[in-house]
C-alpha cells in the first residue's frame, strides 16, 4: 500500500449557472480527496491492468482488464471474481475497454478487434458474453456510457476521433458526433476516450489535445456542437462527475488526477503516484467516494484499484 496523504485542491470560484451547461451553482469551496488508498492490487505478468469501472449496488466495482479480456469484480473486502472471459481474435490483439452497467446488473463491455469489433453483453453476476452489435468499421472502441432517454449506448472512437451511438431498441450502431475537436494530433495518439452522459449532454475527453469537450443532445437524439469545457489537463484519459457537478480526471501517462471545474475550466492536480497513482485510467463517483483504477501500461508496476474520499 502507498503511503497516504490528503490532497488539497485550491480554491476555487465558481459562477453559477453558464448558458446551456447544466450544472449545479455553488458557492467557493474547496476540494480535496483524503485518504488515498489502494483496495485491491493486480498481477502485471498475466495482463490484468484495469481500463475502465463500474460501480455496483453493495460496494462492488467491475473492472475490465483489456489485454486478458476478462470482466472481474472485486468485492469491498478486495477479492477478485471474474465474471466473464471474452474471446481472443486471429491476430490475438483484442482489446475489451469501457464497461457500463445496466439497472438489472447486465454488463455492456466495449470490445476491439480490427473487422470484428463491437458491444458485447454480460449477464448479471457473470456468465456467457454475447455480442449484440457488431461495428466493423470502428478504429478503437474506448469509453462507454449508456443514455437512458435514448436507450443508447455512446462509445468514443480513438483512433478515428469519433462518437458512435449504438441504439439498444434495434443492436446498431451509427456514427453520433466528429469532428476535429475528437480527434488525436498524432497517427498512433489516442483522441476522444473518456465518455459520460450528464445533464443533457454527452462529455468527451481527448487525450492528445489534454481537453474535456461538451456535446450536448438535441431534442431529436442528434449532435449538438461540440464546445470546450476546459482545456490544458495533460493525458486526461477517463473522468466522473461528482455530486456537485465537478470533475475528478485520470491523467494516464503522467500518473496524475485533477479535479476540474466545469463551469470555469480551472482544474487542479490533487492525486499523483505517491498516493499509488500507476497510469490511472478511469474513474467512478459514488457519493463521496472517489475509486480510480491504475493500469500500469507504462510503469508497469502496480496496477491497482484506489479509493479515497471526496471532501469539500
Amino acid at each position: 500500500m502507498h503511503p497516504r496523504r490528503t490532497a488539497a485542491l485550491a480554491t476555487v470560484t465558481l459562477i453559477g449557472l453558464t448558458a446551456g451547461l447544466g450544472t449545479p451553482a455553488h458557492a467557493a469551496d474547496t476540494v480535496s480527496i483524503t485518504d488515498p488508498h489502494e483496495v485491491a492490487h493486480f498481477d502485471v505478468s498475466t495482463l490484468r491492468q484495469p481500463e475502465n469501472l463500474v460501480l455496483e449496488p453493495n460496494g462492488s466495482v467491475d473492472l475490465t482488464f483489456n489485454r486478458a479480456l476478462e470482466v472481474a469484480r472485486v468485492s469491498p473486502d478486495g477479492s477478485l471474481t471474474i465474471l466473464a472471459s471474452l474471446p481472443q481474435d486471429a491476430a490475438g490483439n483484442a482489446i475489451v475497454s469501457g464497461i457500463v452497467r445496466m439497472a438489472d446488473g447486465t454488463l455492456y463491455v466495449n470490445y476491439n478487434a480490427g473487422s470484428q469489433s463491437g458491444i458485447w453483453r454480460i449477464p448479471p453476476n457473470g456468465g456467457t458474453p454475447r455480442q449484440v452489435v457488431a461495428i466493423p468499421g470502428a478504429g478503437w472502441l474506448n469509453g462507454l456510457a449508456y443514455n437512458p432517454e435514448q436507450h443508447a449506448l455512446y462509445a468514443t472512437d480513438s483512433s478515428l476521433g469519433l462518437v458512435w451511438k449504438i441504439s439498444l431498441a434495434d443492436d446498431t450502431a451509427s456514427i453520433w458526433a466528429q469532428g476535429t475537436q475528437l480527434q488525436p494530433t498524432t497517427a498512433s495518439g489516442k483522441g476522444a476516450n473518456g465518455l459520460k452522459v450528464q445533464d443533457g449532454a454527452v462529455w468527451v475527453s481527448n487525450t492528445t489535445l489534454g481537453t474535456l469537450l461538451r456535446i450536448p443532445i438535441e431534442r431529436d437524439g442528434t449532435a449538438g456542437t461540440t464546445s470546450v469545457a476546459a482545456q490544458g489537463i495533460t493525458g486526461i484519459d477517463d473522468f466522473a462527475f461528482a455530486p456537485d457537478g465537478e470533475v475528478v480526471a485520470a491523467q494516464n501517462a503522467a500518473s496524475e488526477a485533477s479535479i476540474v471545474n466545469v463551469q470555469t475550466g480551472a482544474h487542479t492536480i490533487v492525486l499523483t503516484a505517491a498516493d499509488g497513482l500507476s497510469n490511472p485510467t478511469s474513474v467512478a463517483i459514488r457519493g463521496n467516494t472517489v475509486y480510480i483504477a491504475s493500469g500500469a501500461y507504462f510503469t508497469r508496476t502496480d496496477p491497482n484499484l484506489l479509493e479515497g474520499t471526496l471532501t469539500e
